[in-house]
């Protein structure tokens, strides 16, 4: 459907909006499982988007061309927002303490930790003798940097006997990470650089090699390979390929055990884990395989000691359960149930330590911490509970590097709260405060207050929303509110304490959480009941959260910003296709929104992976008809469309750059309101947006800014002059 070009209206007073770019159409007709569509945009897709990802600059020229345009049309509609960005992100900024620094982590003789130099984008790794003394710089991400578009370090750690520290780097935004290592003694590198890397590795705990994964062509981790890590030992030049993962759906990572007894190699997707072993006395020995995979069944596990703990969803333990084994080789008919499965208490993970055992729960979208005292095989040890007792607060385990200790460390905040950082003794339950985050501008939080709303599904469920405002916010309607949601791969969207979202807040907006389903915030279940056949409701789940804040008075209809990133932006698609009348502007970062093409593409990254997720519709019809039946790209059609800003980054491997390209011209062609739609594509980025602290904010500040001038700026003047100046 081709509409006629829109008429020039005025954005804000004095200035004119240009007519947006005009993507042309070149029609691709595709036959899958007996169905037929239609894809006009299909160009977008460079042919060579792998060298694109490792090159930008190969990409293709007209494609080049539509993006330049779009982000220059997107900087000439929003330049009257450009001093608002700049109040925002110099807000932000003011926000963040410059010099700021990590408690440090004990590990035997050396405290480790990174620290940010003032006006630095990057930290700088550095350590210390335990105690105190002189610092040792390890490396300084800023100075590694240095005339980067983009630098991000994925991974960085030292080997046990503190001889080398390693790091994985990416260059260009596209995951694919250059390790490297470096001799602290001398200062050089030991052996060549790991190029085509996942950002993941591990030193094994005898210090003596280094295990890494190795990314495929279509930027998949395939392979894990070992070489030899000490200097001067003998590398041959060939990294020695430790394991080959030949299915296609699955990831890799590198890891060793809490005691240091074996390298552990983790192969899983989101419904299906298994786990190989070697043991730390014989590190070139063969991996052996802890429990076969087996569709449906997810295990994690740690070595504690004299025994396994195993964390697992097996035998319809939804929620999770703990299990023990005291095998060698910890297969599922050695394990005993150690703490059983509860609905509705999700068991996220643990941490072991030499007396200790450590189980963090999730209950009804709220964390806390249960210490296990050890106790003989067989034997149930005393426990307790680390809680606290705000409305809506989020509590994180920080695991460090020592085992024989009594001490662990747990991060606590809340919307209101700024970041605290406890060292507890799990001996003698004492909590030590050893950081509170800093606001150097000033914080407040009595000015604010943060609510739990439970808002009632269309299927009757009760999803949770948190709520942050000002303790004198209206409740009649008038208060502009941002809903931000997610929605998938189990992620809970935690009430933590941001530096950002005040910006909005302090102008008198409402900043509204929805724990929706797809994510695990109620538990594993939340999970599955919005994932494959259930996914619609994630975005039921999202309106009825709107509906309900309106129905109680904290929105009103038109005044709500929804906002999503990544699996959250197809969660944008979707409800915008849904309910575009309830919504006064959509942002949606690096938005996944070209569902159906994307999971038939057996090239990309991340489909053969996420078929657990949606569904293969290659292969299974009914998955076909499920994901064209909401994928927001397929399903845009003639609506009065609200304001929409979509993001993405050009090297971006797990939502190209094309996604948001795509949707955004074809909104362009259906909508039948006037309301402007946006792309901005940052050419030198990926999925993260841009690498430093403050280039980051910087896209959030656009992101707010878009907001703000959608919600109330004078763009709407067309169409009811009477709000002229918004």
């Amino acid at each position: 459907m081709a509409l006629s070009p829109p008429r020039v209206r005025r954005i804000y007073p004095g200035m004119t909006l240009p007519k947006p770019p005009v993507a042309p159409k070149r029609p691709v007709t595709i036959e899958q499982l007996g169905r037929t569509r239609t894809d006009d945009y299909a160009w977008m897709k460079d042919e060579n988007w792998q060298q694109v990802l490792r090159d930008p600059a190969a990409l293709r020229a007209d494609i080049r061309e539509h993006l330049t345009a779009e982000n220059a049309y997107t900087k000439t509609v929003l330049a009257g927002t450009e001093d608002l960005q700049a109040t925002l992100f110099a807000e932000m900024k003011a926000r963040i303490k410059e010099d700021d620094s990590s408690v440090p982590a004990p590990d035997g003789p050396f405290e480790y930790y990174i620290r940010y130099e003032t006006g630095a984008e990057h930290p700088i790794h550095a350590r210390r003798p335990r105690g105190g003394g002189e610092e040792q710089v390890l490396i300084d991400e800023t100075a590694l940097a240095k005339d980067k578009a983009y630098f991000h370090v994925g991974h960085a750690g030292h080997t046990p006997d503190h001889a080398l520290f390693a790091w994985a780097a990416d260059e260009q935004g596209s995951e694919y990470y250059r390790v490297r290592v470096k001799d602290l003694a001398s200062g050089e590198e030991v052996g060549p650089p790991i190029e085509s890397a996942y950002g993941d590795f591990a030193f094994s705990p005898c210090s003596g090699w280094l295990f890494w994964i190795w990314r495929d062509e279509n930027a998949r981790p395939a392979k894990v390979f070992r070489r030899p890590a000490r200097p001067g030992a003998d590398w041959s030049g060939e990294d020695v390929l430790v394991y080959e993962e030949h299915d296609d759906g699955m990831f890799l990572g590198v890891g060793t055990a809490s005691d240091d007894s074996h390298v552990l190699i983790h192969v899983g997707n989101q419904e299906t884990t298994e786990l190989w072993l070697i043991p730390a006395a014989d590190p070139t020995a063969r991996p052996v395989v802890a429990e076969p995979r087996q569709v449906g069944v997810k295990y994690g596990l740690d070595h504690w000691g004299d025994r396994w703990v195993i964390r697992t969803n097996a035998d319809g333990a939804v929620d999770f359960k703990l299990c023990v084994s005291d095998a060698a080789v910890p297969a599922k008919a050695t394990w005993r149930e150690f703490v059983p499965h509860q609905p509705g208490r999700y068991i996220t993970g643990f941490a072991a330590y030499a007396g200790h055992l450590v189980r963090a729960e999730r209950v009804n979208a709220l964390d806390r911490l249960v210490v296990m005292d050890r106790a003989p095989i067989g034997e149930t040890g005393g426990e307790h509970v680390v809680a606290f007792d705000e409305e809506a607060y989020a509590l994180n385990l920080e695991t460090g590097f020592e085992y024989d200790t009594t001490l662990t460390r747990f991060v606590y905040q809340s919307p209101t709260t700024p970041r605290q950082w406890f060292d507890y003794d799990m001996a003698s339950r004492e909590r030590t405060l050893r950081k509170t985050q800093e606001v150097p501008s000033g914080h407040d939080p009595s000015r604010y207050v943060a609510r739990r709303l439970h808002a009632r599904a269309s299927d009757g469920a009760e999803v949770p929303i948190t709520l942050l405002m000002l303790k004198d916010a209206p409740k009649d309607g008038s208060a502009p509110v941002l809903l931000y949601g997610y929605g998938s791969y189990g992620h809970a969207m935690e009430p933590a304490f941001s530096i950002r979202n005040l910006s909005l807040v302090d102008r008198g907006w409402i900043w509204a959480t929805a724990h929706i389903r797809g994510g695990s915030d109620k538990g594993w279940g939340w999970f599955l009941d919005g994932r494959k056949e259930k996914k619609t409701n994630t975005f039921t789940d999202f309106i009825a959260c709107a509906e309900h804040l309106i129905a109680e008075g904290y929105a009103s209809k038109g005044r709500i910003a929804a906002y999503g990133g990544s699996a959250g932006g197809m969660l944008m698609g979707a409800v915008a296709n849904l309910r575009p009348d309830l919504w006064g502007a959509i942002i949606a970062a690096v938005p996944f929104v070209d569902v159906l093409n994307t999971m038939s593409d057996t090239s990309l990254p991340l489909t053969p992976p996420e078929w657990p997720e949606w569904g293969n519709p290659i292969e299974d019809p009914e998955a076909y008809d499920r994901i064209a039946g909401y994928s927001p790209y397929d399903q845009v059609g003639p609506r009065a469309y609200p304001p929409v800003l979509a993001t993405g980054g050009l090297s971006d491997p797990r939502v190209t750059y094309w996604e948001p390209a795509k949707w955004v011209a074809r909104l362009r062609d259906f909508t039948t309101g006037e309301a402007p739609i946006l792309l901005r594509i940052n050419m030198e980025a990926g999925h993260g947006g841009a690498s430093g602290r403050f280039d980051f904010l910087k896209e959030i500040a656009l992101d707010y800014a878009f907001a703000i001038w959608a919600i109330e700026g004078s763009w709407k003047a067309d169409a009811d002059p009477s709000r002229a100046g918004g």
